[in-house]
């Protein structure tokens, strides 16, 4: 029996690591959509998922990339997790935010349909869309608020991504994601700056923390979950929106005392609060109503908080005594 092909855009990222671990485990062929660039990039993907993959030459922004990966792998699923992800960053750089968000999202709709290709779609929503003042908690009808250029683009990559289902027949799910981190997570996250400093200031590399709003609540969930939401949702049999989220806030300050509390520091010793990182509009408090995932996918959340901090302090600790003795 021939293997089902699939495609991930942005699969160098957090989420694309872990997707890609999970597909092959599940006897995908998976080709991975990575830009050119001087340095490899693929530092997230283990070494036996990097040596599996078939990587495509390609960038949102360029349509006949796009056509041309769609084209050499033509596959089953894909996985458009491309994007600029950073909140703060897409205020510095809105153009370039909505161009590989939502002006992507359109040429891979528009290389889908051109090439006349069937494949099931998962699109990574966010749950920025729903912005600040939303009830809680949000659910796949809460209405849309975006407040940020990030949010902006991703609220438009995701009523394409309904169009096409509609007016096309594309089966496409929109995967709206609360937060979800790990070890993988991307060093200018707030989760992955606490954790990072917990292991740099244990083996003295630096002495202190500076934050911005500690009162921020965030629904935050681990990614390996959260990519087996994705990928049960293509196994549907037909597309729909998806809220994935734990169903339980917390504020950043929590999550600084639960990462400080692994190896037994006090983090108000270390944490400094500086206003120049508070986002330009704050989103007080997210959390998710995951009812319709359970119950139609059969999904729910394996990590708590406490076991995701711990897992994250772990591998920093292991690489601030790596950076230590010289060796990264």
């Amino acid at each position: 029996m021939t293997a089902r092909r699939a495609l991930i855009t942005g699969v160098t990222g957090q989420d694309g690591s872990y997707l890609a671990e999970l597909l092959l485990e599940r006897g995908y062929e998976v080709h991975g959509l990575i830009r050119r660039s001087s340095t490899p990039g693929t530092d997230r993907l283990p070494g036996a998922v990097r040596g599996a993959l078939v990587l495509h030459p390609g960038d949102m922004t360029d349509a006949s990339s796009l056509v041309a990966a769609l084209s050499h792998s033509e596959p089953d699923e894909i996985y458009n997790l491309a994007a600029q992800s950073h909140v703060g960053v897409s205020f510095a750089q809105p153009v370039y935010t909505a161009d590989v968000i939502a002006l992507g999202t359109s040429r891979l709709l528009e290389a889908i349909h051109t090439l006349g290709l069937r494949p099931r779609l998962y699109q990574a929503s966010t749950s920025e869309l729903f912005g600040r003042g939303a009830r809680c908690p949000q659910r796949e009808d809460t209405p849309f608020a975006p407040c940020s250029p990030y949010a902006i683009a991703k609220a438009a990559a995701h009523r394409l991504v309904c169009v096409h289902r509609e007016v096309h027949g594309l089966h496409a799910s929109n995967g709206i994601l609360f937060n979800h981190e790990s070890p993988r997570r991307g060093e200018g996250f707030v989760t992955r700056k606490i954790t990072r400093a917990v292991g740099r200031i244990v083996h003295g590399l630096q002495d202190r923390l500076v934050l911005g709003n500690l009162e921020a609540r965030r629904d935050w969930g681990f990614a390996g979950d959260y990519v087996e939401a994705m990928w049960r949702m293509l196994q549907q049999p037909t597309g729909d929106d998806y809220v994935v989220a734990t169903g339980h806030s917390h504020s950043v300050a929590r999550f600084c005392q639960l990462a400080f509390d692994c190896v037994g520091l006090d983090w108000g010793a270390h944490v400094e609060i500086d206003p120049a990182l508070h986002r330009p509009i704050e989103i007080d408090e997210i959390v998710g109503d995951a009812t319709r995932a359970r119950e139609r996918l059969g999904w729910s959340p394996t990590l708590k908080l406490e076991a995701l901090v711990s897992m994250m302090v772990e591998a920093d600790l292991r690489r601030a005594s790596m950076e230590r003795r010289g060796c990264g």
